[in-house]
């Protein structure tokens, strides 16, 4: 598997304490960012100390106040972030399109936030406003499905059904969230097992094509027929068996999705 520079995660902060030191330009959009996030802004280092405060952000316009900050506040156990220093961080702060309850993070571990926006921006234009809704409407069936379907398998292979390009309720199309209640009353199903075969070219993950990286992303098994990029794996599900070609029987009855991987000549 190849490795992340860092761990995604969102965090809970609705009602709870967040130091933010500094005033002006770099901290400013911090404050707004906590207080969007239902956070409760305090500027006092004893009293978050006090109070076992988890979170801060430091944006002294002096380098050697956010440095002597940071220690302090780390040998204190809360998890800081220092404004346009990363080096000093021990979490940075994405670049975030909200589609309530949505969110989706870009970042970049510090390293340019300019990208991480631009990135952002691309999405903006590619994801419907309407995603929030869809995401609402699938919350409320969820009792629903579960007594349909007790077994969580079962339910994800429905939903990836539906949710995928073209399916009943694509992701992308901005009108699934109308159609989620008739979905669940009868035409929700999980795919049935099934064998796909891909042959590869590249060890370059940009290589693959739409087709293989969504079997990729769906897959409950993949088999690989001789050495397979760490790149390319990483495109497939994280619990997603990943074994030798050989080492099972494909012929055998499996309820889920099962992609083969190969390796063909470079083009």
């Amino acid at each position: 598997m190849s490795e992340l520079q860092s761990l995604p995660l969102f965090h809970n902060i609705a009602g709870q304490k967040v130091l933010v030191l500094g005033d002006g330009e770099a901290a400013e959009p911090k404050r707004r960012l906590v207080e969007r996030a239902g956070g409760i802004i305090i500027d006092d280092i004893q009293q978050a100390v006090d109070e076992c405060v988890r979170l801060a952000f430091i944006a002294f316009d002096d380098p050697q106040a956010c440095e002597t900050a940071a220690i302090n506040l780390r040998s204190a156990g809360l998890l800081v972030n220092v404004v346009d220093r990363p080096e000093l961080c021990d979490f940075t702060t994405p670049s975030i399109l909200d589609r309530n309850p949505v969110l989706i993070a870009v970042g970049t571990g510090g390293a340019s936030a300019g990208l991480a926006k631009h990135v952002r921006l691309r999405l903006e234009r590619i994801l419907p406003q309407s995603l929030g809704k869809l995401a609402n409407a699938l919350f409320a069936i969820r009792s629903r499905l579960r007594e349909r379907f007790p077994d969580g398998v079962d339910r994800r292979r429905a939903l990836d059904e539906a949710l995928r390009e073209a399916g009943a309720l694509d992701a992308l199309d901005g009108t699934s969230h109308e159609h989620v209640e008739a979905w669940a009353s009868g035409a929700a199903q999980p795919k049935s097992g099934e064998v796909v075969e891909v042959t590869i070219v590249s060890d370059d993950p940009e290589q693959l094509t739409l087709k293989q990286a969504r079997l990729l992303g769906e897959a409950d098994r993949v088999l690989l027929d001789g050495p397979v990029s760490p790149a390319i794996l990483a495109r497939a599900r994280a619990d997603a068996e990943r074994l030798p070609l050989g080492s099972v029987d494909i012929q055998a009855a499996h309820d889920g999705l099962t992609v083969i991987i190969h390796m063909g000549p470079a083009t």
